[in-house]
């Protein structure tokens, strides 16, 4: 099997509509990403912001033993929908998603023996204070940079037998690190009920959960 992407960018008012042609067009799945490198502040629970301009892509299914799909048929039908739209495509071949997406993430060095480390991967230095990390669908991986100078404060700071709070947790990796830094408890909090999961589950990954 292979995939066809059919990738179209439009104002944020076009949204609606670009997805429901997509879906009616047969795609198994439509996604939303940012244009134009726009930043949005993280939403509160339920509200769903969009970016000025969008690109909307509608993923096909192509069966191995199907007649291919008319590529050109089906941009020329979009194109009449919507005719200032920049349209563009692709086919990917059938892969391991799962493989794919764990093999983004590397191991992180926030400092001289201290790592974040994917808990699918070996730690560089087995002899290190090793987060390990599953990101799941939490904010905290390590890349984001105001977690990183987050982490490499704490790699600075004496907080033994301290009591730290990680306000807005996402993955817990603070608070996880700060427990395995020496902190006596850690408070974690989120508004975010995925967050508050991910944290639970880092912190059992990492031996410290009671100390959470």
């Amino acid at each position: 099997m292979k995939w066809l992407q059919i990738h179209i960018t439009v104002d944020q008012a076009q949204v609606d509509f670009t997805e429901t042609l997509l879906s009616s067009l047969g795609a198994v799945s439509v996604t939303l990403d940012d244009a134009e490198n726009q930043d949005l502040l993280e939403p509160l629970p339920g509200e769903t912001p969009l970016w000025n301009k969008v690109i909307v892509t509608g993923i096909y299914a192509q069966e191995d033993d199907e007649e291919e799909i008319d590529v050109a048929a089906l941009e020329t039908f979009i194109r009449a929908q919507l005719p200032e739209a920049p349209i563009r495509h692709e086919f990917l071949e059938d892969q391991a998603w799962e493989r794919t997406w764990m093999d983004a993430y590397e191991p992180i060095q926030i400092s001289e023996k201290f790592w974040i480390v994917p808990e699918w991967m070996e730690a560089p230095e087995a002899d290190a204070v090793n987060i390990k990390l599953d990101p799941g669908l939490a904010f905290g991986t390590g890349n984001h940079a105001s977690t990183f100078l987050c982490l490499q404060w704490l790699s600075k700071t004496d907080v033994k037998d301290k009591i730290v709070i990680d306000y807005g947790c996402g993955s817990g990796i603070l608070a996880v690190a700060a427990l395995l830094l020496g902190a006596k408890y850690a408070y974690a909090t989120d508004i975010d009920p995925q967050a508050v999961l991910a944290t639970k589950q880092n912190a059992e990954l990492n031996g410290v959960l009671d100390r959470l």
